[in-house]
């Protein structure tokens, strides 16, 4: 049986906007630039790494950085929307008989408040979150010990350089998706298996 492990922001949700806004207000804590409206389209065009380098965030800050997004976001993920079309995409692939996980750098609490609030909580096997941001292929290969699942069984979905590297290190293919976070050229220079750009989309690349 493929088993579909999907990222979450970006991905399923949502949350760019709301991500943008809550980081801006965290900028000044952290020591960084907010970034302008300007700037939205280069930063797409940067890999996730180059964006971390650029901000001169320091690596030791990250982790609290991101728990800090992590604990804003958690009072307006009620208000947030799936991507437009994936609710049905995600139906469509539960009712055709693949295993559906979710890896993520988010919360763990706030994907579930999610999912329960757009009635999509029963259809996913398992929710893996990790603190780190570059360490999302840890958090899939304990997702893959824990539910005994073969990495040639598996392919993860995401919308970041970085969702391609986690993939890459662990032997598992990837499907790239263009309207998250990183634009369809950041993601293509990474050469993923698959970059698509509708949801709908996906239901094609999976059969094969």
């Amino acid at each position: 049986m493929k088993v579909i492990i999907f990222d979450f922001d970006g991905t399923i949700a949502d949350s760019f906007a709301a991500v943008l806004k809550i980081t801006n207000q965290l900028a000044t804590e952290f020591g960084y630039a907010p970034a302008r409206p300007e700037d939205i389209s280069r930063l797409k065009n940067l890999s996730s790494r180059e964006i971390v380098k650029q901000s001169k965030v320091s690596p030791l800050k990250l982790p609290f950085l991101l728990q800090r997004l992590r604990g804003e976001l958690n009072r307006e993920i009620h208000q947030l929307q799936p991507i437009a079309g994936m609710k049905t995409v995600l139906l469509k692939l539960k009712q055709q008989g693949y295993r559906l996980g979710i890896v993520t750098s988010n919360s763990r609490e706030n994907v579930i408040a999610f999912l329960k609030a757009q009635d999509l909580n029963s259809i996913f096997d398992f929710v893996g979150s990790g603190l780190a941001l570059f360490g999302k292929g840890r958090v899939i290969q304990r997702m893959l010990r824990r539910h005994h699942l073969n990495p040639e069984d598996v392919i993860y979905v995401g919308d970041e350089t970085r969702d391609i590297e986690a993939a890459r290190k662990i032997g598992i293919q990837v499907i790239s998706v263009s309207w998250g976070y990183n634009s369809s050229q950041a993601l293509a220079a990474e050469n993923p298996d698959f970059l698509i750009h509708q949801p709908e989309e996906l239901l094609q690349v999976v059969e094969k």
